[in-house]
């Protein structure tokens, strides 16, 4: 019988980045996945800059960078189409070393990691493979699947499970979690249009409409690409809603039929869950199958990410022995400790907003509700650090910026998948690294800076580029270097571009 050291159910993008980011690591990994190909329609339309750095990782964000639009930012306005919020976004340059957000269709990103994934020897993947049943034996699972193209039934080994497989998640019920709800369950109407012609009127930010009798967002795509999400009413019906005449008459103050084409009308309901456990024995979650969020944030696929990015570097090196027994638990138990708290805030934020969107009527109203720091009515982005897990003190578990090297390099282009020390000169001068360990310091172009945002002299990033924590003096740098893991992950070196 064949065994794998990861098995991932679920070949949606965080099944696909995962598989990505394990095969880089040399890890065996097969991915089973029930349709024969990707969605065709869109689904998530936006990532951020943590997502696109963790696409560099992966080789793949040179590809998908122009593939993408602008994101100046979110506009709330009334019924009148008075401002209400704005919430605006750097463009340009960023800390993670991408702009700060990104508009893209689904099936583009969906077509470069698939493309990407089939030259990777490490990893096997497997469509139209229906797994029904898998069972922990302690020290690995068995899975069954059903080959849907010829009707077999076969089993596979694997020292851990991940479930990638979305809100009705196979692995969640093996797991047999409750999900904890936060209360957000509506239905809207998801309309994107493909334009005939350009129409600049619409505008590049996305813009959510306060009206008390129907809210409706507004969301530019890459293209000639547009979405409309659109407030079901209690009384009506989802068949007769999402029916082409009644889609073009809830679009009739931005768009008529002889504007664009109707690529996709559907009712979806929303809501607002997380997983109590994410972990169970070697059965693991990740993305939609441990927390769905509503879309106000564009959160949805980048919380998926992110849990994939904290996850796959502990089940490396738990895969390639380097962590064993009572470490291995504890490194395996700080993923939903430390990703569990970062998704929730992001999600009771989304909620937040959907109920602002959906009972705002005056500027005062979202005033009080979002303050900023200087009085207006202006919202920022969020940025919650991890939960407690891997790391000491208040500045563990930020996610660090990306600086260039002295060469202009992006840090990442050179070291991945390992630990990097990040330090002024002097503090990290006689300073001895363990194996694999890699120091940048303040010599660079802009290190100086992402210290300066973090509030301390040097610190140790993680794979994942979180922090273990900051440092001012030698003792306390040393200090932290002795919570690096025993050894580095072993990785394939990456072609240097």
């Amino acid at each position: 019988m064949e065994h794998y050291d990861v098995a991932i159910v679920g070949y949606g993008p965080a099944g696909a980045t995962l598989a990505h980011l394990l095969g880089q690591c040399g890890v065996k990994t097969l991915v089973l996945e029930r349709e024969s190909a990707a969605y065709h329609l869109p689904r998530a339309v936006h990532f951020d800059a943590e997502v696109m750095r963790v696409f560099q990782w992966i080789g793949i964000a040179d590809e998908m960078d122009p593939k993408t639009a602008l994101h100046p930012g979110m506009k709330f306005v009334d019924a009148e189409g008075k401002l209400l919020l704005d919430w605006p976004r750097p463009q340009g340059e960023g800390p993670q070393g991408w702009r700060s957000n990104f508009r893209f269709h689904q099936p583009d990103l969906e077509e470069v990691l698939r493309t990407r994934l089939i030259a990777r020897k490490e990893i096997t993947i497997r469509t139209r493979c229906d797994v029904f049943n898998m069972d922990d034996q302690g020290d690995r699972v068995d899975l069954r699947f059903e080959d849907m193209s010829c009707g077999k039934v076969e089993r596979v080994t694997a020292s851990y499970v991940v479930g990638c497989d979305g809100a009705r998640s196979l692995v969640r019920r093996y797991i047999e979690t409750g999900m904890e709800d936060y209360g957000f369950h509506e239905r809207w109407l998801v309309v994107d249009a493909i334009l005939k012609k350009d129409k600049p009127e619409l505008g590049d930010h996305s813009i959510q409409y306060c009206r008390p009798d129907r809210p409706t967002t507004y969301v530019r795509g890459p293209g000639m690409r547009r979405r409309w999400e659109i407030t079901v009413k209690p009384d009506e019906e989802s068949n007769e809603i999402s029916k082409p005449e009644r889609v073009w008459e809830l679009l009739v103050d931005w768009l008529t039929p002889e504007d664009a084409d109707l690529e996709r009308t559907a009712v979806y309901v929303f809501h607002s869950l997380v997983a109590d456990e994410w972990r169970k024995g070697r059965l693991l979650l990740a993305g939609d199958a441990c927390h769905q969020t509503p879309p106000f944030m564009g959160q949805g696929m980048c919380a998926g990410t992110r849990d994939v990015a904290n996850l796959y570097w502990k089940l490396a090196l738990i895969c390639q022995g380097k962590v064993t027994g009572k470490a291995a638990e504890a490194l395996l138990d700080s993923y939903e400790s430390e990703r569990k708290p970062n998704a929730r805030e992001y999600i009771q934020t989304a909620v937040r907003l959907g109920g602002l969107i959906n009972t705002a009527g005056t500027e005062a109203a979202l005033r009080a509700a979002l303050p900023s720091t200087d009085g207006s009515a202006r919202m920022e982005s969020i940025a919650p650090p991890l939960g407690k897990g891997i790391g000491v003190g208040d500045l563990a578990g930020r996610l660090f910026g990306q600086p260039r090297l002295t060469d202009g390099r992006l840090m990442d282009d050179v070291y991945r998948h390992q630990f990097v020390v990040v330090s002024e000169a002097d503090v990290a001068q006689g300073l001895s690294l363990p194996d694999g360990v890699a120091l940048v310091t303040t010599n660079t172009s802009n290190a100086a800076d992402h210290l300066a945002r973090l509030g301390a002299r040097a610190t140790v990033l993680r794979p994942d580029r979180y922090t273990l924590g900051g440092a001012n003096t030698k003792e306390e740098l040393a200090a932290l270097l002795a919570l690096v893991l025993p050894n580095p992950i072993e990785t394939q070196q990456p072609e240097r571009v």
